[in-house]
């Protein structure tokens, strides 16, 4: 049966995506005109099928392959091979070893109490702001995340971790403005080359820190640079490897924190029910433990409804090896799946009223209802998230120390408008009042 889907354009596609407003919101529209699978144009691949049922995803949970041409935007971060396409031979062991690293108690709680101070030194800038009238939150969310991964990834050795946090800016403004085609100040000279000087001094940082390893003998396994370096990985795919973290994890986690304070603000109510259980897990304390997070169930169920009504990657690719049998449908060989996150977290037949805010679709009861694959934020298969674990740590400890402190609330008139950057953006921040609780 031929895979429903608009007619082709001569523009390959490009016309539609932009009418859609993105990619994301694109994809939105394709599932609810022509159904679970869709056929469509799109810029780098020949043939483009996205799914947005999560029984029919199952079919595709196997694959182990990215499309290259999708990725080649990322290849400026790495000289040895762009680590986002490695094939399956070399991708699972790499993998295996980053999961030792990013899904291990150890490695969360080495970091745990420096995660704090830094969080707590933005909420005693806010604290500091907060009678200027209103905050813009995911700028500010999102450079403390950033430099949270800088400091993870390199173990908290950097000589200058504020001008690693900059670097690591400027070479995102510039290649992501180019994919994006955002205006960047300066000419196309000057951009390129304080990229290219940023990259440097970034390569040059994360081999002092590699190299600083290897003499000194340290291998420990829930050290990012000291696992790679005891599994043997060369300099060359060590330095990739922390830079790729570095682009995978700063926006995504920020913007999940962000997204999460809209909603809370927007939805007192379920607020006051998070703020609530804080008091009582917390006491007088500012900042919790690591063990404390197992115990804010309410903010945890918060935090995953606001990553399934904004999830911070709105999508994720794949290409078929051989062709594919999914439904009453066959995808060939070669063809690009896409995995349309927000479209099958906006599934009304697995999300009842799916556009309500309700963390409660998170107890374990309602968790037992759904398909495994309905609420995929970090992706699935073989090529999902390795730093899923150590997201939701830094992502509830932020929340947990801002919303004991503070009480949110929408900044008046701003309107919040998703856009796709790599991640989920809002397009002219997230404003919001912020004020010190009692």
């Amino acid at each position: 049966m031929r895979i429903p889907g608009p007619e082709p354009r001569a523009d390959g596609g490009v016309g539609a995506v932009a009418e859609a407003g993105g990619l994301h919101t694109y994809q939105l529209r394709l599932h609810a005109a022509y159904g679970p699978v869709v056929r469509f144009q799109l810029p780098g691949a020949e043939t483009a099928v996205s799914i947005a049922d999560p029984v029919l995803l199952e079919a595709t949970a196997h694959i182990d392959k990215r499309p290259e041409r999708l990725f080649e935007f990322l290849a400026p971060l790495c000289e040895s091979e762009n680590l986002q396409v490695l094939n399956a031979e070399e991708h699972t062991p790499w993998r295996r070893v980053l999961l030792s690293v990013f899904a291990g108690r150890p490695s969360h709680e080495r970091h745990f109490a420096r995660f704090s101070a830094l969080t707590t030194a933005l909420a005693d800038r806010w604290a500091a702001r907060a009678a200027d009238g209103p905050l813009a939150v995911q700028k500010d969310l999102t450079a403390l995340t950033l430099r949270m991964i800088c400091e993870y990834a390199l173990g908290g050795e950097a000589a200058d971790p504020d001008r690693v946090t900059e670097a690591f800016e400027e070479v995102l403004t510039e290649y992501l403005g180019r994919l994006y085609q955002v205006p960047v100040p300066g000419t196309q000279e000057e951009r390129a080359r304080r990229a290219e000087n940023a990259l440097d001094y970034l390569r040059e940082t994360v081999d002092r820190v590699v190299e600083a390893h290897r003499e000194g003998g340290r291998t420990d396994r829930s050290d990012l640079i000291g696992a790679l370096v005891e599994a043997g990985e060369r300099p060359e795919r060590i330095r990739d490897t922390v830079m790729v973290t570095l682009l995978a994890a700063h926006h995504t986690t920020g913007v999940a924190v962000s997204w999460t304070l809209h909603l809370l603000a927007s939805h007192p109510d379920a607020a006051a029910r998070v703020v609530e259980e804080l008091d009582e897990v917390l006491g007088d304390r500012a900042t919790p433990d690591h063990a404390d997070l197992k115990r804010l169930t309410r903010l945890e169920m918060a935090l995953k409804e606001s990553m399934r009504l904004y999830p911070p990657g709105p999508y994720g690719a794949r290409e078929t090896t051989e062709a594919l049998t999914v439904g009453d449908y066959e995808i060939p060989a070669g063809a690009t799946v896409f995995y349309p996150f927000w479209a099958v977290h906006m599934n009304p037949d697995h999300w009842p009223d799916p556009e309500r805010f309700d963390p409660g679709r998170f107890t374990p009861d309602e968790v037992a209802k759904r398909p495994r694959l309905a609420y995929i934020p970090f992706g699935l298969g073989p090529r999902s998230c390795e730093g899923a674990g150590l997201a939701m740590v830094e992502a509830e400890l932020v929340l947990a120390v801002l919303l004991k402190r503070f009480r949110f609330r929408p900044a008046p008139g701003h309107e919040v408008t998703p856009i796709e950057r790599f991640v989920l953006w809002a397009a002219d921040d997230i404003h919001m009042i912020v004020t010190p609780r009692a």
